[in-house]
């Protein structure tokens, strides 16, 4: 877990509060999104019936999503990002929390952190989905964050293909995306990766879409 500050090398953390918690953050994060607050608990209603077995948030950023998602019922949580000073806020915000003992952090590619035995009961997905050409018209936010590639989906995909290894049987999945069109183009690698999309919600900022074993 990382050790070092957060605030380090980067301007002074700012704090927001997400549904129940107060999540830490800074400059080189993306700005935890309201919104979003709709995956957490779209996820927390998926774990009354999903099977007994640890949550896995890919792209987790600050780590919001995935901790509201299990504040009211703990269970572990694996949280996955690239970024290290996304990493140092997972687990500060973990702490302030409460949720510490349940939450492990491992920074890296995703498709890289998780071995062949790993398995989740469900997952949760925030990739980045604004194509290259799109990203200035974000000025503040940090590139890392919301750069997914030539079409926006460079990330989604490997978060599918994730899901696709790391599933339980009887597990779910809440990606997050742009719109209905990047799911309508992902529906494809899905099957392949032996899951359907079912029960799209969508939003002003974007679309959540479950994903289950087809």
């Amino acid at each position: 877990m990382p050790t070092a500050s957060p605030a380090s090398d980067a301007a002074a953390p700012r704090s927001t509060r997400f549904g129940a918690l107060d999540i830490a953050y800074d400059d080189r994060l993306l700005e935890p999104r309201e919104w979003t607050t709709a995956q957490s608990e779209w996820a927390a209603e998926l774990l009354e019936s999903v099977p007994d077995g640890p949550v896995l948030e890919l792209c987790a950023g600050a780590g919001h999503i995935g901790l509201l998602a299990i504040h009211a019922n703990p269970r572990p949580l694996v949280a996955v990002d690239l970024n290290p000073a996304a990493c140092a806020f997972i687990a500060e915000n973990a702490e302030t929390s409460g949720l510490a003992s349940f939450v492990e952090v491992r920074e890296g590619q995703i498709e890289e952190v998780l071995g062949h035995d790993d398995q989740f009961a469900l997952i949760i997905a925030d990739p980045p989905w604004v194509p290259s050409s799109d990203t200035e018209r974000f000025p503040e936010d940090p590139q890392i964050a919301i750069d997914g590639g030539d079409d926006g989906l460079d990330l989604a995909r490997a978060c599918i293909r994730v899901i696709g290894g790391h599933l339980m049987v009887g597990g779910a999945a809440v990606l997050q995306l742009g719109n209905l069109d990047q799911a309508d183009a992902l529906t494809d690698l899905a099957k392949s990766c032996g899951l359907v999309f079912a029960h799209p919600r969508t939003f002003d900022r974007g679309v959540l879409v479950r994903l289950d074993r087809g």
